[in-house]
């Protein structure tokens, strides 16, 4: 079982999460979003932006992620490595998120360590994908049958740097944009409260800023021992969420729609989860990860329905 599959699925899919609310909630309610201020809808799009990169420059870990997986990262590819078919995956055009990216790094409000990561982390992008794409083609081609890898071999030592810096700056945006995002979370949700108290939309977004609390939580390929004690904790604020929107659906007959059963569901197979960690001694290599794995698509599915839920007339 990979757990960096894990690690990236969870991470795409927090990162849609923060995306969406802000744009459901200028759908459901205009005038009251723009009466919340510029400000946090500028702050909303600056993440929205930045967020929209990040997901669609996942490819590039994926496809480095593939080509590890067959390769001896220290001596590079020697042409007769059993999986080496494998090869890399193709990368998508990302030329309209670097560029909202590199203009929304310019725009308020000023955030300048996560600025200044956005623009490194598109100057190691842009280094290394290139390098990803004349790979991905060479190996999808079979040229190293022609040279006896010589290539594959040039482009490893090219490659490997330059995959590292990306991994890194990689690291440093995610840390600071889960912070960044955790905040605008607390703002969004009091915004929505102000303008309609604690209503279907508010039920919706608190489930799901408590549920990405878990995920952030989620076990890595570096760091497959969960913290079992942080976990514990959040999914105790998740469990609230979740009874919060019990008793909001005690007085309000048209309840929470869409999202209720999934995520009652999600607290069950996560509080199993938390016992498999435990007798693991919370090393999700000690037979929970196929467990992760139900918990993150179902997560994503629980992101998708929130989207199209809180866009939904009340």
């Amino acid at each position: 079982m990979n757990v960096r599959a894990i690690l990236r699925n969870a991470l795409c899919a927090a990162a849609l999460l923060v995306a969406a609310p802000g744009a459901a909630l200028a759908q459901a309610a205009p005038n009251a979003v723009a009466a919340d201020g510029a400000d946090l809808q500028a702050a909303i799009a600056k993440s929205n932006a930045f967020t929209a990169l990040m997901n669609r420059t996942l490819r590039a870990i994926q496809s480095w992620d593939r080509y590890a997986s067959w390769v001896d990262m220290k001596k590079g590819p020697t042409g007769k490595e059993r999986y080496i078919s494998y090869g890399m995956y193709s990368l998508y055009d990302v030329a309209g998120e670097i560029r909202k990216a590199e203009d929304a790094a310019g725009n308020p409000p000023a955030l300048p360590e996560i600025d200044d990561t956005v623009r490194r982390y598109i100057k190691a992008y842009q280094q290394l994908a290139p390098l990803i794409t004349r790979a991905e083609r060479y190996y999808e081609r079979n040229d190293y049958r022609d040279d006896n890898a010589a290539e594959g071999r040039t482009l490893h030592v090219a490659m490997v740097p330059a995959a590292k810096v990306f991994l890194t700056e990689r690291a440093t945006l995610d840390a600071q944009m889960r912070v960044y995002k955790k905040g605008l979370d607390a703002r969004e949700l009091a915004a929505v409260e102000k303008r309609e108290g604690r209503s279907a939309r508010w039920q919706i977004r608190n489930i799901m800023i408590n549920a990405r609390a878990v995920m952030d939580l989620m076990p890595t390929n570096e760091k497959p021992i969960v913290d079992l004690k942080a976990f514990d904790a959040a999914i105790v604020d998740y469990a609230a969420a979740m009874r919060e929107m019990d008793r909001f659906k005690e007085t309000d007959p048209k309840g929470v729609p869409m999202i209720d059963s999934q995520a009652s569901s999600w607290l069950g197979k996560v509080r199993d989860f938390r016992d498999k960690l435990a007798r693991g001694k919370g090393d999700v290599r000690r037979g929970a990860a196929n467990d992760a794995n139900w918990l993150v698509s179902s997560y994503n599915t629980m992101v998708s329905l929130s989207e199209t839920a809180a866009r939904m007339p009340r």
